[in-house]
């Protein structure tokens, strides 16, 4: 079953309009110049693609995508 996506709402003492931020992850072993994702923890897992950061966003089983990896089931 497909989760809602998230609510945002500005607090009323906000002054600016991009008060909302997320904690964006990167590996300390990607390089400036590599492919990389960046991932997140807003309830549910997010990752997005680092060199479009305003690109779309998936939202993903963080505990399942971590077992994915540490596996190596993305190593090339």
């Amino acid at each position: 079953m497909q989760q809602p996506a998230p609510t945002w709402r500005k607090s009323s003492r906000s002054q600016q309009s991009n008060c909302v931020e997320v904690a964006w992850r990167k590996s300390s072993r990607s390089q400036s110049q590599s492919n990389c994702v960046e991932v997140a923890h807003i309830g549910v897992g997010a990752v997005r693609d680092s060199k479009n950061p305003a690109g779309p966003v998936l939202r993903v089983n963080l505990t399942a995508l971590l077992a994915t990896i540490e596996a190596g089931k993305f190593d090339a």
